[in-house]
């Protein structure tokens, strides 16, 4: 038996951008269970009051979407006693040591070249767009799993925003939430105590100038716009959320259902 989570979001030292995702309202007038589906930030960081109340929650699987080399630069999550870790890489909109070298440690000039006239949220787009096209093996398997027998679950990337946001939507839609609560839920990452913080080497006051702030925020930002070329690139590729669930998934609608009842009030 899952527990009720209370409305109000603990206070998680080590571990951000923890939340339940129950509450949420379908289409059909039904809600997401509460207590059964929650999505975070990486656990590497956890306290130990933190693995205890995550040990509370009693989840089954905890869906880790980082690659290798998150993992090297965070650590691995800790462990909770009788959960399943699955580690099912997502490519991050982010990727790449030099990408973040730059953030670490790149110049004004270089910030402006490479990030500057919108590249960076149009990296982003693309980056969303190329997820959704792409990993449907891992989003998949996700739902599958879901239905299956991996209840209570945890997603979570290395901000729980990006990866775990578009993989935590595309759960809702096979439950069918309503797309403004999708998108609101994305949204939730942007709140202050949630983001993941920009880490510059020097701590000159330069270094984190408005301007700095701004030519990175398309990567530590959730952005409407991003979660709509997710929604843009199903319709586009497979005409309809029913037939990308069903030919780009292969989500039947015997196992949707089954997703439905173990998710959803």
């Amino acid at each position: 038996m899952t527990q009720q989570i209370p409305s109000t979001e603990p206070e998680l030292a080590g571990v951000r951008n923890f939340r339940d995702v129950g509450g949420l309202p379908t289409v059909d007038g039904r809600r997401v269970r509460y207590g059964v589906l929650f999505r975070s930030g990486h656990l590497a960081h956890a306290t130990e009051e933190d693995a205890e109340f995550l040990a509370s929650l009693g989840l089954h699987t905890i869906f880790d979407f980082r690659n290798a080399a998150d993992q090297k630069l965070e650590g691995a999550d800790v462990e909770l006693p009788g959960v399943r870790n699955v580690n099912l890489p997502l490519t991050d909109p982010a990727e790449g040591s030099e990408f973040w070298k730059m953030v670490r440690d790149g110049e004004i000039d270089q910030l402006r070249e490479i990030l500057g006239d919108g590249k960076g949220a149009n990296r982003m787009i693309g980056s969303y767009r190329t997820i959704i096209k792409e990993r449907t093996g891992v989003h998949a398997r996700v739902l599958r799993s879901l239905a299956e027998d991996s209840v209570p679950a945890l997603m979570h990337c290395a901000a729980g925003k990006d990866r775990a946001g578009l993989s935590i939507a595309v759960t809702l839609l096979a439950l069918g939430v309503e797309r403004e609560a999708i998108v609101a839920d994305y949204m939730e990452s942007n709140a202050k105590h949630r983001r993941y913080k920009v880490r510059r080497s020097s701590s000159s006051p330069e270094a984190y100038s408005p301007e700095v702030m701004e030519l990175l925020s398309p990567f530590f930002e959730a952005r409407a716009e991003y979660m709509a070329a997710a929604f843009e690139t199903i319709e586009e590729t497979w005409g309809s959320v029913d037939a990308y669930l069903e030919q780009g998934l292969g989500v039947t609608p015997e196992l949707r259902e089954q997703l439905r009842e173990r998710l959803l009030d």
